[in-house]
């Protein structure tokens, strides 16, 4: 049976989270009635160029809301079976585990599971992985080497790191990276991670973007982001000063997460969403997500671009990927602290 108290918490949670987070502005669809609508929490410019490819080679008409995926997550829960949306397309699969939780999205076909290795996807099929990025530290490589970084995520609360780091503490990969943090080392352990990182002065900035380009200029040797975001800069510019560090083992610092899409339990309109998630789950749809917007791409037979790993060459599975749903503790822990 499903509880409206945790409906509406997960709802409350999530529009704070967007506030913190903000949003991007509503678009797409057409005056003509709509055959497939997507609420997206994935941005337009990422996306939009790839949906509209779609809707030209399937003939469907598509109406796209867009939002940050809380927001979008958050609209979804308080529409519940009334909602519009046939499909939730989102940027982290913690909000997809919410709305699964909530008996909000119907199982998915067996082909398009079996498109997915075992970690990008829901264990009782309810949404897929669309494209995986992995939590990087970016670091400035005329001024430190590699080896110059500590061993863990964990080891930044080192007082040598003192005004050394960047980070978007109101991103909401920044925050799913805390939620998982949380589930990994613990609630006690995160807070004191996050008080020794305030500890070292860290830099805060809008978006990882920023986060990049303030390690490049030396601003700070240090950001917490997303590996893609570097590649947005070295497809220009091969030589630019930054580099990726990535954590393996298991470390939460290396915290690898997927967009990914799930079909609403009340969709109107089934077979054009299943269409739509086996376009999304297409070699054209993968090379996209490859080339386009640098993510490692989670369906067989297409490769990531050079510099970026493949899913083999991360640790996929260090925390079940449903269990990140709880962004609202999440900004609670964050807002305490005054991180945000």
């Amino acid at each position: 049976m499903r509880r409206p108290s945790k409906v509406l918490a997960l709802a409350l949670g999530f529009a704070l989270v967007a506030s913190a987070c903000g949003s991007d502005d509503e678009g797409g669809g057409s005056d003509a009635e709509p055959e497939l609508v997507i609420y997206s929490g994935r941005n337009e410019d990422l996306v939009g160029p790839l949906i509209e490819q779609f809707e030209e080679e399937s003939g469907i008409s598509v109406e796209v809301r867009y939002g940050d995926t809380a927001e979008m997550a958050a609209q979804v829960l308080e529409e519940g079976d009334n909602s519009p949306a046939d499909v939730f397309f989102g940027q982290d699969a913690g909000a997809l585990g919410a709305l699964a939780q909530e008996g909000l999205l119907a199982p998915l076909s067996e082909d398009q599971l079996a498109l997915v290795d075992e970690g990008a996807k829901d264990d009782e099929g309810r949404w897929v992985g669309t494209s995986a990025r992995v939590r990087v530290v970016a670091y400035n490589n005329e001024e430190l080497t590699e080896d110059d970084l500590p061993d863990s995520i964990l080891e930044f609360v080192d007082p040598k790191w003192d005004g050394r780091i960047g980070w978007a503490p109101t991103n909401a990969s920044f925050q799913t990276f805390v939620t998982a943090l949380r589930v990994l080392e613990g609630e006690g352990a995160a807070r004191e991670w996050l008080e020794g990182i305030q500890a070292n002065n860290p830099v805060a900035y809008e978006n990882n973007i920023a986060v990049v380009e303030a390690v490049a200029a030396q601003e700070v040797s240090v950001g917490f982001v997303n590996h893609y975001y570097l590649h947005q800069f070295t497809s220009e510019d091969p030589g630019y000063p930054v580099s990726n560090k990535i954590y393996g083992g298991g470390d939460p610092g290396g915290l690898v997460n997927v967009a990914g899409g799930g079909i609403l339990e009340s969709a109107s309109n089934v077979e054009e969403a299943n269409q739509f998630v086996d376009f999304l789950l297409s070699t054209e749809a993968q090379t996209y997500f490859a080339e386009e917007t640098f993510e490692i791409p989670v369906a067989d037979g297409v490769q990531p671009v050079e510099g970026v790993p493949t899913l083999d060459e991360v640790t996929l599975a260090t925390v079940d990927l449903n269990e990140l749903d709880d962004l609202a503790g999440t900004l609670a822990l964050l807002t305490e602290l005054g991180i945000v």
